[in-house]
C-alpha cells in the first residue's frame, strides 16, 4: 500500500487516525525524529490540546525547520486541529509561542457569553459563500456533511482576506461567530475538525488528500435544509461494560446501578451484548459518540492488560466517531506494586483509541479538597494533570447526583432549587447530593460545588447523570440540567432516564444541554439511534445524518 508519514508528538488519540488512513488504503510510517522528515512524501501532523504546548513540543524536538522545508519543497502536508492552528502566526491561548506563520493572523477564544466552550460536536466545513453554492468540493468536503470539532480557540473568518493570499477556505458557524474550518493552498491542507472522528465524511476527506484530489465535482447541489449552519444536537450511545459471572465482558444495564436479573436466572449479570459489536452497531445507526463506562474494577489483572484497552483497540478499527472511556481513571497501584498515575492510565486509553476519559468518584474527592482549601488548585488531581497534557476537551467528569428534599432553602447549607415535583412530605425544595462508588455512597457536596470545582480544574465537559432517573425510562431530569447549565460554561451531556425519542426532543427543546445520552432503550432494541435523529429532525432540530463513504 502507498505510504503516508505521521508525526506524533503526544497528540492524544492517534490510533484512530492510523486506522482511518489504513481504512482508505494507505499505510503509516512514523516520523520519530527531525531527520525522518525529508524522507516523507506525504506528511500529516495531528494535534490535540494546547497551542503553546504543541508548538513548543515541535520546536523543542527540532521539527519546525524540517516541516517548513517539507512545505516549501511542495510536498503534500496536512494539519489536523492544532495542526491547522500551527499554520497561523499565533494564538490567544499562548501569546508567547509562535506558529509557522504561513497565515499572518492569530487565533482567538470563542465568546462564551451565550454558548458553551469548548466547541464540541458536529458542525460544517462549508465552502459556499453568501448567495453562492459550491459546485466543486475541496478535498472531499461537502456542504451537506458535518464534521467533528473539539476546540476552544479558532481563526475568525473575515470574508476575502485569506482568499486574497491564495487560500481556499471552508467555514463553520458557532453561535454568531464564523470561523475557519479548513484551509488549502497548493500542497497544504489543514482542518480544524478531526476527519478521523468524522465518520464516512471524514474518511472521504482523508482519502481525497492522500489521493491528491483537491477538487472534484460535487455529486449534487444539496437542499438548503441540508446545508444549515451551526452545531448539531449530539446523540450519544452509552455502554456500561463489566464482566459477568463467567468472566466474559458484556454490555449491561440496570436500575439504580443494580445490573443483576431479578427473576429466573439466579441473579445473573444482565447480558445485553458484546461491547465491540454493539459500538459498531450504534456507529452505523448514526450515533455521534460512543461512551464506554467500565463498571468492573479489573483488580486482578495488570493495568496494561485491562480488558477495556482491547475493547477500545478493536472498536476504533471500525468506529470513526469519538470514543469516551470511564472507570478506573485514577492514581493506582499495579499488581506488581508499581505506582501508576492517573495521567499514565489515561495515556494507555488514549493510545488504545479513546478520545476522552471520564472521571467519576475521584472528581468528587478532588472537589471536596478544592473547597476545603479555599478554592485553591493543587495541580496534582487527575483532572488537572490529564487536561494539562491533553487539553480540557480530553477530560469528562461524570456526575452522579440524587435529590435530597428540604422544606426550605435555609434548611440546608447547599444550593437548592424550587421543584415542580414535590418530595414525599410535600417539600417544594431540593438539593442535588453528589455520590461516589456508583451511587452507593452520598457525600456532603452538592452538584454546583462539584461542577464549579471541576471546571476550574480543567474539565472540558460534564456527563450529568441522575440516580433518581436511572433506569426509569421517564425522561431526563430537566430541572437538574437547567440548574447545572447556570453554574458553568463548559458543555453538558444529559444522561439518565431516556426511554423514547420524545425524551430527546424534550431535553433539547426545554434545556440548553449540549448533548443527550441513551443506553437501555438502544440496548433493548426498543429504538434505534436513527429513529431518535429522525424524530429530532422532524421537530426542526439540526442533527447529523449517517453517510456512506
Amino acid at each position: 500500500m502507498p505510504t503516508v508519514h505521521l508525526l506524533d508528538y503526544v497528540a492524544g488519540n492517534v490510533r484512530s487516525l492510523v486506522n482511518a488512513i489504513e481504512k482508505v488504503g494507505y499505510t503509516v510510517d512514523w516520523v520519530k525524529s527531525p531527520a525522518d522528515v525529508p524522507a516523507a512524501e506525504k506528511l500529516i501532523i495531528p494535534g490535540v490540546g494546547h497551542f503553546g504546548h504543541c508548538l513548543s513540543q515541535l520546536a523543542k524536538a527540532g521539527y519546525i525547520e524540517p516541516i517548513r522545508a517539507h512545505i516549501e519543497a511542495g510536498k503534500p502536508f496536512m494539519g489536523i486541529c492544532v495542526g491547522l492552528q500551527a499554520l497561523f502566526e499565533g494564538s490567544e491561548e499562548d501569546p508567547d509561542v509562535s506558529g509557522l506563520a504561513l497565515i499572518p493572523e492569530r487565533l482567538q477564544k470563542f465568546d462564551d457569553k451565550d454558548k458553551s466552550v469548548p466547541h464540541i460536536g458536529w458542525n460544517s466545513a462549508n465552502t459556499s459563500r453568501r448567495g453562492h453554492v459550491a459546485q466543486e468540493s475541496l478535498y472531499g468536503l461537502r456542504p451537506s456533511s458535518k464534521y467533528y470539532y473539539v476546540h476552544s480557540y479558532a481563526a475568525p473568518y473575515r470574508e476575502g482576506e485569506l482568499e486574497k493570499a491564495g487560500w481556499a477556505v471552508a467555514t463553520a458557524t458557532y453561535g454568531d461567530e464564523e470561523f475557519v474550518g479548513a484551509v488549502a493552498r497548493g500542497n497544504v491542507f489543514a482542518t480544524q475538525f478531526h476527519p478521523e472522528k468524522s465518520g464516512a465524511a471524514g474518511l472521504r476527506v482523508i482519502k481525497a488528500f492522500l489521493d491528491g484530489t483537491q477538487s472534484q465535482k460535487l455529486p449534487q447541489i444539496p437542499p438548503v435544509s441540508a446545508t444549515k449552519e451551526g452545531l448539531t444536537r449530539r446523540v450519544i450511545a452509552c455502554l456500561d461494560v463489566r464482566t459477568n459471572d463467567q468472566g466474559d465482558l458484556v454490555v449491561t444495564k440496570g436500575d439504580q446501578y443494580d445490573v443483576r436479573e431479578k427473576d429466573g436466572t439466579g441473579g445473573a449479570v444482565r447480558n445485553l451484548g458484546k461491547p465491540v459489536d454493539m459500538a459498531k452497531k450504534y456507529y452505523e445507526q448514526g450515533a455521534d459518540e460512543i461512551t464506554f463506562l467500565n463498571i468492573t474494577s479489573f483488580r486482578n489483572c495488570p493495568v496494561a492488560d485491562t480488558p477495556m484497552l482491547e475493547v477500545l483497540r478493536r472498536s476504533s478499527e471500525t468506529v470513526f466517531v469519538p470514543l469516551t472511556i470511564g472507570g478506573g481513571i485514577r492514581d493506582t497501584v499495579d499488581t506488581d506494586g508499581t505506582k501508576i498515575s492517573a495521567l499514565d492510565v489515561a495515556i494507555m486509553y488514549f493510545k488504545s483509541g479513546a478520545d476522552k476519559v471520564s472521571i467519576g468518584s475521584d472528581a468528587v474527592t478532588a472537589a471536596e479538597e478544592y473547597h476545603a482549601n479555599d478554592k485553591r488548585l493543587s495541580g496534582a488531581t487527575a483532572i488537572e494533570t490529564i487536561s494539562g497534557a491533553y487539553g480540557n476537551q480530553a477530560v469528562v467528569v461524570s456526575v452522579d447526583p440524587r435529590r435530597v428534599y428540604v422544606s426550605a432553602p435555609d434548611a440546608t447549607q447547599h444550593h437548592t432549587i424550587k421543584t415542580a415535583f414535590p418530595g414525599p412530605k410535600g417539600e417544594e425544595y431540593c438539593w442535588y447530593q453528589c455520590t461516589i462508588k456508583g451511587g452507593r455512597e452520598g457525600r456532603d457536596v452538592d452538584v454546583w460545588q462539584l461542577v464549579i470545582a471541576v471546571e476550574a480544574m480543567g474539565a472540558g465537559e460534564i456527563l450529568l447523570n441522575c440516580i433518581d432517573k436511572d433506569g426509569t425510562n421517564s425522561g431526563f431530569d430537566l430541572e437538574l440540567i437547567n440548574d447545572v447549565k447556570k453554574a458553568i460554561k463548559i458543555p453538558v451531556i444529559a444522561s439518565s432516564g431516556a426511554g423514547n425519542p420524545g425524551h430527546f426532543g424534550e431535553v433539547f427543546e426545554r434545556t440548553r444541554t449540549d448533548a443527550a445520552l441513551g443506553a437501555g432503550m438502544f440496548h433493548r432494541a426498543e429504538y434505534e439511534v436513527k429513529q431518535v435523529k429522525e424524530y429530532l429532525q422532524e421537530r426542526g432540530l439540526l442533527v447529523r445524518q449517517f453517510e456512506d463513504i
